[in-house]
């Protein structure tokens, strides 16, 4: 059964269903085989304190979007369990970006019940109210960046939120974690930096048919400069970055 939450005015604590929700996580995240590189990411992207606020269970379906390399799609696999499947999404640019870490994750390897699900923007293919829960972890703010010599096209970002809340079910969760932009700076920083303010972030969002219900700091970092982009060598992994949930509410009229 999953619980309330209680939210504060200017921090949200969030208590999910202590047992399974956290305990799934926790087996997920030791579960034997896991790539090295993920149990040293660990440390610092804490699923731990992240994935128990999608409050997952067995039998979900889940879409990990702009998945890259499958680093969370295969510990939401481990917690949805077979009965479950979590859609590893990425476009063609994200796909050959992240190519030479998902060839390792699918090389001769259970990923469990991940499906690779490789879609452009404009058409995610998601299905409708069939989602129990989605994910963009790290490139929310990608829908306001442009590459094209990279094969990063423009992103119409209204119909995709719409997308999404459209593929979930009502009541279902949507985790947003990003990188931190200075305050008031808008989608600004998204194209140079690949940063975003979340104070957009919670509007932008909010306006296509979600409400914010949680938001944790486990991911902030002080010392963390807003003007440098973040992969840059002495911020790459260590970031400042919100933690967002939210619920569907409606679809929205767009």
């Amino acid at each position: 059964m999953k619980t309330l939450l209680f939210m504060l005015p200017v921090i949200y604590l969030c208590t999910v269903a202590p047992g399974f929700a956290a305990d799934s996580v926790t087996d997920a995240i030791n579960k034997p085989g896991r790539l090295a590189a993920d149990l040293k990411r660990d440390g610092s992207s804490r699923p731990d304190a992240v994935l128990p606020l999608l409050q997952l269970e067995p039998g979900d379906r889940v879409a990990d979007i702009f998945a890259g390399g499958g680093y969370y799609s295969e510990l939401v696999a481990s917690i949805v369990g077979g009965d479950g499947e979590v859609l590893l999404v990425n476009n063609l640019a994200y796909s050959q970006f992240a190519g030479e870490a998902l060839a390792e994750r699918q090389d001769g390897r259970d990923m469990g019940s991940v499906t690779v699900h490789t879609r452009e923007a404009e058409n995610l293919d998601l299905g409708e109210n069939s989602l129990d829960a989605a994910l963009i972890i790290m490139s929310y703010h990608d829908l306001y960046h442009v590459d094209e010599a990279n094969g990063w096209r423009p992103i119409d970002a209204d119909d995709f939120l719409g997308q999404i809340n459209r593929a979930l079910k009502p009541g279902a969760r949507l985790l947003i974690v990003d990188h931190h932009a200075a305050p008031g700076s808008g989608k600004a920083s998204a194209q140079e930096l690949h940063r975003i303010d979340v104070e957009f972030a919670k509007a932008d969002i909010a306006s296509h048919g979600f409400k914010l219900v949680a938001e944790s700091d486990v991911l902030r970092n002080p010392d963390d400069d807003y003007k440098v982009m973040v992969f840059a060598p002495q911020v790459r992994g260590k970031t400042d970055r919100f933690v967002l949930v939210f619920e569907k509410l409606q679809a929205p009229d767009r």
